[in-house]
């Protein structure tokens, strides 16, 4: 989150809702609840929270004997089999992977290390080979080397299960967010959010779409291409905004997008139905480009 703005929030003109946060995933998920009795809300509540401590458990690779930390300890030739969340989470970032044409990569956590330590050197070269089963909840090293870091899909993920959690007790309307980064809402309800550029704002409304941000101007230049340094774009946009249907996918897009010029941004998006709009913060001004 950039230290004097967020990249999006939500605006003013919010409507009625009990507003529940819970710090998780090193981050703080917010839920905007509306069209239920305090004692209801209260409860739900409760419930997403419980849940969200129980996906960090299995999804951060910061939690000793989470599935993700135990998967980047396995040896070669080594099988782990998963828990069904995690699971379906590795699938997606799979999914991810070829859709955007290797740009979206989570097993980058080994580069990820090298950058947070501020080592200036060259990073490692990538080795390894992990392969996830499709149809059983397992994982197998085929050689070692790659390290998972979900970042923004985990997060993506988390807050898509919420919602099937909230839809699934009747909740009419509701806006899930984790952090200022990843916003999600379903119902009726039209929720007003501001896209923050580095010189104006724009208003969007929200109603059952996910929203993502991505960008340099927020942690700096954190987000590592896969094929290395030298791959990255020389002008990236500072901000990057995805609307799509599901969380993860906004969090996917928003963060592959990043590892292109804006330019290049239309043909990648092209014939994409998971997106729904894309906008950009590269000139001074929040554009929406069309595909």
């Amino acid at each position: 989150m950039d230290g004097l703005r967020q990249p999006m929030r939500p605006a003013p003109a919010m409507p009625a809702a009990r507003l529940f946060t819970h710090d998780a995933m090193n981050t703080t998920f917010s839920l905007h609840i509306c069209g239920v009795d305090d004692s209801t809300a209260t409860g739900m509540a409760r419930e997403c929270c419980e849940h969200l401590d129980l996906l960090e458990t299995k999804l951060s690779r910061f939690i000793e004997g989470s599935d993700v930390a135990r998967i980047n300890h396995l040896r070669a030739g080594e099988t782990l089999y998963l828990s069904e969340p995690c699971h379906q989470c590795l699938l997606l970032a799979l999914d991810a992977h070829t859709r955007t044409n290797g740009l979206f990569d989570i097993t980058l956590g080994t580069h990820i290390n090298h950058q947070l330590a501020g080592d200036r050197a060259p990073p490692p070269p990538l080795a390894g080979r992990l392969t996830i089963h499709p149809d059983v909840p397992a994982i197998t090293c085929e050689a070692p080397g790659r390290k998972i870091d979900l970042g923004g899909i985990g997060k993506g993920f988390a807050l898509d299960q919420l919602m099937e959690l909230l839809t699934v007790w009747g909740v009419p309307d509701v806006l899930l967010a984790a952090g200022g980064s990843s916003l999600l809402a379903s119902g009726q309800q039209a929720w007003p959010v501001d896209l923050t550029g580095e010189q104006e704002t724009t208003r969007l409304f929200l109603t059952n779409q996910a929203l993502s941000a991505s960008g340099i101007g927020i942690q700096g230049r954190h987000i590592i291409h896969p094929a290395g340094p030298d791959a990255m774009p020389i002008c990236p946009s500072n901000r990057i905004w995805v609307l799509t249907q599901r969380a993860a996918l906004a969090e996917i897009w928003s963060t592959a997008l990043m590892l292109v010029t804006p330019s290049m941004i239309p043909d990648l998006i092209a014939d994409n139905t998971d997106i729904a709009s894309v906008y950009t913060d590269s000139n001074g001004r929040v554009e929406r480009i069309s595909a």
